[in-house]
């Protein structure tokens, strides 16, 4: 598949010893940034655009940096801010880092989180970083300007930030009040201040403002911390602690590897939930959020709300394949496809290649290798039966029954990425096709098909330019392309960078259907009731673009997407086999957001913004004023 942009990866820890602690036991002054160094470069398939770090130090005199932050861009960005690091950073116990994938189409230094709000209150400083997506910033940036508030940027981590900042200023204030009425004066209000700070009624009083996915990290320079995750439980965040250290990331397995843990003695997240430290290292469990559940469904007859909306491509592509749960995933996603797999080749094995795309399609692959072994089994099994049956089988019907076997090869191989610096539209094209490269001789030409799998077909770009052309010079006869997941068919707003309608080849095959039918009214129809809705208010919204695929089948869509897919000069016959959204659900049974196959947007701004991306998409095609 072409390379989807995530955005983010978060890493958090917390020193719960004084730095004393960790001199002595562990020989080095630098083990929270040897462990923040693991954690990040463990997440580094989260985030190559950029990276950054940030950290506080609880003991710092007035007149001494007590909050630094390094920031770099570019996929070595990790080794660049690490190499960057002073001695100053290693009398921190607060650190914090993140990995950046734009989803906004922003670049730049002045993007890469953490953001830092600065104060010479130290209590009023706030370093936020996270991996987010808001779909209603306009509504919070309305809600703070109303409050007197002069943003200086426009996106939603500065807004975000300042958002906050407001309610920590607000509760240092408070708390100001309350020590003068004790009769506290100079730096015992300071002191009074920094010690009863309360980062739940910050968290309670900003964040129900948010529509969107996210997991929200930060401290203060006065040292309290949080971690947050969004109440929809879109984006994934875990944590560990023991009496040393407080820890969160992104993904489960990077905490096991840099600390040396089990899977069992890692804790998720839940929706609506933070994780808070006081200055004096009390840690406390909140639910800052009641969890919600899909706001889509909610509104269907028959249909249960369901508790959480976790992302379900976290599971097929973008997290890691290390996790435990997710390989099982993975795998599983796979091995269902079994029967639909068999029924494309018609059930001949003898003369069938199984292989994948490389890279994240590899664990699917196992799985419907399994699938396939164990149907060979039980066809082996019932064909020994059916000889004992008859007579006593000699050893070579035996051998020729065993014999049988599914036949897997490394047929595409992914080469370094190429530089399409010519201008030319053909030679561009041409070296776009030499991305991937194939393993000549892995198949009998015009004897063996070739069964290979990805982990889903978004543009299809990719498909058309390289892989099919390519997989085409084997001579198979026939091609099966299995995706493990189902047909992606609407944007997504929480994280992930297809926002545009006409990005996706689903949608341009279901248009090409319209057109060809002469239905092409429907599209219209569609962009007239999204216009009509556009006054609503969001929660009142229903995604009208689900009637663009309403008419047609699976398998409809499925053929006009490979007359897309096919380029010139492919004629070889191809067939595209796709998991069904019954299959993905019993594959990952706790992460059921699937708004990009189904449509069913858990958060009501994603159903606003679906809505204005096919009025957009209408408007740029047809001119219409």
């Amino acid at each position: 598949m072409e390379p989807l942009k995530h955005e983010c990866g978060v890493a958090m820890i917390r020193l719960l010893k004084p730095i004393s602690y960790y001199k002595e036991k562990y020989g080095t002054s630098t083990y929270a940034l040897d462990k923040l160094y693991l954690l990040m470069e463990k997440q580094h398939n989260r985030g190559q655009e950029g990276a950054g770090i940030a950290c506080t130090k609880l003991n710092a005199q007035p007149g001494e940096e007590y909050m630094l932050r390094e920031r770099a861009l570019g996929s070595g960005a990790i080794t660049e801010i690490f190499q960057h690091i002073t001695s100053n950073w290693q009398e921190a116990q607060i650190l914090m880092g993140h990995l950046r994938y734009s989803t906004t189409g922003k670049s730049g230094l002045a993007h890469v989180h953490p953001f830092m709000r600065r104060n010479n209150w130290r209590a009023k400083n706030l370093c936020l970083c996270g991996n987010f997506n808001l779909t209603n910033v306009d509504e919070v940036f309305r809600e703070i300007t109303s409050q007197g508030q002069h943003p200086r940027i426009y996106n939603d981590t500065y807004i975000m930030l300042e958002l906050m900042g407001h309610r920590l200023d607000r509760e240092s204030e408070r708390l100001y009040e309350q020590a003068r009425q004790q009769g506290l004066t100079g730096t015992s209000i300071t002191h009074y201040i920094e010690d009863n700070i309360n980062l739940a009624n910050i968290l309670r009083t900003s964040t129900p403002l948010f529509d969107g996915g996210y997991v929200l990290c930060a401290f203060t320079g006065s040292g309290e911390m949080f971690a947050m995750r969004d109440p929809w439980g879109i984006r994934p965040a875990f944590w560990y602690q023991d009496d040393e250290v407080l820890v969160v990331a992104s993904e489960r397995p990077v905490i096991q590897t840099t600390f040396t843990l089990d899977t069992e003695q890692i804790h998720e997240l839940q929706p609506g939930q933070a994780l808070t430290v006081r200055k004096n290292g009390t840690v406390a469990l909140s639910t800052i959020l009641p969890a919600r559940g899909n706001f889509s469904t909610e509104k269907l007859p028959d249909v249960s709300p369901q508790g959480s909306c976790a992302c379900s491509f976290e599971r097929i592509y973008f997290s890691r394949g290390s996790d435990r749960d997710i390989y099982r995933e993975r795998k599983a996603l796979g091995e269902q496809l079994t029967p639909s797999v068999n029924e494309a080749i018609e059930g001949d094995l003898e003369h069938t290649v199984f292989s994948y795309i490389p890279n994240t399609a590899e664990v699917a692959f196992y799985g419907l290798l399994d699938g396939f072994k164990k149907q060979l089994n039980e066809q082996k099994a019932e064909q020994l039966f059916q000889l004992m049956q008859s007579h006593q089988p000699s050893r070579e019907e035996i051998r020729s029954i065993l014999h049988n076997y599914i036949r897997s090869e490394k047929v595409a191989i992914k080469d370094i990425k190429l530089r399409t610096f010519i201008t030319e539209s053909d030679q561009r094209n041409d070296l776009a096709a030499h991305v991937y490269d194939i393993t000549y001789g892995s198949l009998k030409p015009h004897e063996d098909n070739l069964v290979i799998i990805d982990d889903s077909i978004v543009r299809g770009t990719t498909l058309r330019e390289s892989i099919l052309r390519i997989l085409n010079r084997l001579h198979p006869k026939k091609i099966v392309l299995v995706s493990s997941c189902p047909q992606v068919r609407y944007p997504d707003y929480y994280g992930i960078d297809m926002s545009h309608m006409d990005e996706f080849i689903a949608f341009r095959a279901a248009i090409n259907l319209h057109i060809e039918r002469g239905t092409w009214q429907a599209i219209h129809d569609v962009y007239t009731r999204c216009v009509a809705q556009r006054q609503l208010p969001p929660t009142r919204m229903q995604n009208h673009v689900k009637a663009i695929y309403a008419p047609f089948s699976t398998d409809e869509i499925s053929k006009k997407m490979l007359d897309l897919l096919r380029s010139e000069g492919v004629d070889t016959p191809i067939q595209l086999v796709f998991q069904s959204l019954e299959g993905l659900h019993r594959a990952c049974p706790n992460h059921p957001g699937d708004w990009y196959f189904s449509g069913n947007y858990p958060t009501p701004g994603g159903i606003k913004l679906v809505n204005q991306a096919f009025i957009e998409w209408y408007e740029n095609r047809f001119e219409t004023t």
